[in-house]
Parts: structure tokens; C-alpha cells; sequence
């Protein structure tokens, strides 16, 4: 087996010991994005809208680095501050797919870093 770390500048540096993405094996495995402005390195958290738009163009940001997109997604986890924000989430992460959606679990956490609202990773096939 052979891995490689994928690193861009255009998402924020890991805030610890982990890596933005991995490929391994014809995968990419990306880290749990939260909504990071990698233009300021603030969070984004004017409303769970926003904050989950700033997450999925993270998540853009290292598909385009390993040079794929959403369609490559095959499994996707959501992490919620409250499933009362489930159907807002839903909303926006479901604009960035057009058809043959991923896989995914949704679910809702005591607390996440930075006390943030959501977290998503995701984990793509490199070739179709």
C-alpha cells in the first residue's frame, strides 16, 4: 500500500496532528472540514447556512487539488452541534450534488472543535 498526503493552501492548515487528505489505494480520504475562511483563518458562523457553504468549498478546495469533484464522493459523514439543523445542512450540502449521491450518516455531537455547528469529511474515488 502506498499513501500520499494532499496538502492545498487553499483550506486552513490542520489545527493538529493530522493531515487535510490522504490518498490511498485509488481513494481520498479528507479530514473533517468546519467552516474556516481560508482568506482570514476566521470562522465563518453568521448563520448555519454560511457555515456549511464555507465547509463544502473547503471540501471543493481539496477535491480540486487531487483534481476530482462532488461526483467522486462516495461516502460522506456529517457531524451536527443539533439535528434541529439537519434540514438548513441538508440544504446547502445537497446543492453541491447533482445525482448518484454518496453515501452518508448524519449525526449530532456533544461538541465540536472550535464549538462549531457542523463538521463533514468525505471520502472520494480518485478515477471513475
Amino acid at each position: 500500500m502506498s499513501k500520499q498526503i494532499l496538502q492545498t493552501n487553499k483550506v486552513p492548515a490542520p489545527i493538529g496532528p493530522y493531515s487535510q487528505a490522504v490518498i490511498a489505494n485509488g481513494f481520498l480520504f479528507a479530514s473533517g472540514q468546519v467552516a474556516f475562511d481560508p482568506a482570514t483563518g476566521d470562522l465563518v458562523l453568521s448563520s448555519i447556512q454560511a457555515e456549511t457553504k464555507q465547509v463544502m468549498e473547503n471540501i471543493k478546495a481539496i477535491l480540486e487539488e487531487a483534481k476530482i469533484n462532488f461526483n467522486h464522493v462516495v461516502k460522506t459523514t456529517i457531524f451536527l452541534s443539533d439535528m434541529g439543523l439537519f434540514a438548513q445542512v441538508n440544504e446547502v450540502y445537497g446543492s453541491y450534488f447533482t445525482a448518484d449521491f454518496p453515501a452518508r450518516e448524519t449525526v449530532a455531537v456533544k461538541t465540536l472543535p472550535r464549538n462549531v455547528n457542523v463538521e463533514i469529511s468525505v471520502t472520494a474515488i480518485i478515477s471513475l
